[in-house]
Order: structure tokens, then C-alpha cells, then sequence
């Protein structure tokens, strides 16, 4: 982890503006094949951020799979040990997010894949809604298009868990590494589907009921 965050700051440090985190692992057999018994975290700059509706080229990528994703925009820090109640009142909106990783390396070395940043390849954002501040997931389901056809749904609160618990949960990885998870940064809290493979030609979309969505096209 520590060779991730020496290449975010130096990132960060050579203009690429901070972002937030990406939580990844989250599903269960890939946490069982590499001996974890939670998830972890990854960064995220402007330098990866796509605006919604446009293109993104696959060029140069192995394995890409589209995740649908819970966006949380913070509105204050949140520091390590902040109970669930601080973390909720943290939470200024929610919104919809599609990450874009690429598998290239086997799912065997944690720590070469913490270092790499967890497969991270791009990340889109949907417009953020403050009617859901707090982090309330109730009745939201999320559902996933590729080409215009579903390939998922699932109900979000199911998948992504307690918010405010994603929420600690970063702000306490990042303590023990010395860095902070501050007011402004976004956190996408992993995928809510299964893996979604994608090719040059495919559009995605995501669909977060109340939360709004996000759209991107990919080439090659």
C-alpha cells in the first residue's frame, strides 16, 4: 500500500488534481483466492476521471470490466475512529458511477495489485443528488446496460452494504498509512454486479433509480 500512495502523491504533486478512493476486492472469492478478509482501497485522480457520455479508448488494456458503482461525495473529513453516526452526517450525496478496470496480472500477488492501484483504469461520475446525504440506500436498485440490453440488477443496498461503514472504513485504512480522507473527496464503493466484460464498440450504462446515472462508449 504504501508504494500506491508514493505514486498518488507524486501524482497529486505533479498536477494530477486528488479525487477520492475506490473501494476493491469486494467480492467475496476473490478476497477468499488472496487471503483477505475485507476490502481494500485504491485511489483516484483527475487524471482517470471521464466525463459522462464520452468515449474511452481500450487501447493497450488486457481485461476490462465495466463496474456499476455507488458514488459518495463527502462534505467534511472523517477522521479515524469516527463512529457511524459521524460518518453518516459526512455523507452530502450520493450518485451513480461506472469504473473501468483492467485485469492485467493474475490474482495472486496483493501486493503487486495494491501497488498498481487494484486494476484501476478509468471512472465516470453521475451528477450528484443531496436528497440521499446520509447515505440512505433504501429502495434504490441499480441496474446495469450493455448496448442497451441489462445485464444486471440488483437491489444497492444489498450489495454495497452500510455506507457509513464503507465510509470508516477508509477514513481508518488511510490513518494507518498517514494519509486522511477529507471533505471533497468521492469514494466509489465497489461493483455492485458481477463483472461486466467489455470490447471496443460497447456502451454502458447504469441506472440508479433516484440516484441518476452515468453513460460512457468505449473504442478501440
Amino acid at each position: 500500500m504504501q508504494a500506491q500512495l508514493a505514486s498518488w502523491r507524486s501524482r497529486v504533486a505533479g498536477g494530477a488534481a486528488r479525487v477520492g478512493w475506490k473501494i476493491g476486492l469486494n467480492s467475496p472469492a476473490t478476497q477468499k483466492q488472496l487471503g483477505l478478509d475485507g476490502t481494500v482501497v485504491g485511489h483516484l485522480t483527475q487524471a482517470t476521471v471521464l466525463a459522462p457520455g464520452t468515449s474511452h479508448s481500450l487501447g493497450g488494456s488486457h481485461l476490462v470490466i465495466a463496474e456499476p458503482e455507488v458514488a459518495i461525495h463527502l462534505g467534511r473529513d472523517v477522521p479515524a475512529g469516527a463512529d457511524g453516526e459521524a460518518a453518516r452526517a459526512a455523507i452530502a450525496a450520493l450518485g451513480a458511477a461506472i469504473e473501468l478496470v483492467d485485469v492485467d496480472r493474475p490474482l495472486d500477488d496483493l501486493e503487486a495489485i495494491l501497488a498498481a492501484n487494484i486494476f484501476h483504469r478509468a471512472v465516470a461520475f453521475g451528477p450528484p443528488r443531496t436528497e440521499r446525504a446520509g447515505g440512505a440506500l433504501a429502495g434504490v436498485t441499480a441496474r446495469a446496460f450493455r448496448n442497451g440490453d441489462e445485464v444486471a440488477s440488483v437491489e444497492a443496498a444489498a450489495a454495497a452494504g452500510e455506507l457509513s461503514a464503507v465510509v470508516r472504513h477508509v477514513a481508518d485504512w488511510l490513518a494507518a498509512f498517514g494519509e486522511r480522507l477529507c471533505g471533497g473527496d468521492r469514494i466509489i464503493c465497489g461493483s455492485l454486479a458481477p463483472p461486466i466484460w467489455v470490447k471496443p464498440g460497447d456502451r454502458v450504462r447504469v441506472d440508479l433509480g433516484p440516484l441518476g446515472g452515468v453513460e460512457i462508449s468505449l473504442t478501440a
